[in-house]
């Protein structure tokens, strides 16, 4: 693994590192259909909506979610590729170089 695939691992590997983000990414990839509205996020927490979006979108800079407007309301939907890329570093004997 390079220098820079190292550095960019890291930032996703800190996404995932704060207990609402984990929780966020959570919900959103066991949510039926593979996608939830952030209005079904907002309530799960004891937070404010300001609070909940800034996780979102550090969620989303990392790669790990993207985001749809449908009319007023956001829905989100976790990036298979992105989840794959953690799962690849962190399985035993991994040999092949794992790219972002």
């Amino acid at each position: 693994m390079s220098e820079s695939q190292a550095a960019e691992l890291a930032r996703v590997f800190k996404a995932v590192g704060d207990p609402v983000r984990l929780r966020l990414l959570s919900l959103i990839a066991s949510h039926e259909g593979g996608e939830t509205c952030v209005c079904e996020l907002t309530d799960t927490f004891d937070l404010t909506g300001p609070t909940i979006s800034h996780h979102l979108k550090v969620l989303r800079e990392s790669g790990l979610i993207t985001g749809e407007r449908r009319g007023t309301w956001i829905y989100y939907r976790v990036q298979p590729e992105a989840l794959a890329r953690l799962s690849a570093v962190l399985q035993p004997g991994q040999t092949t170089v794992v790219t972002a």
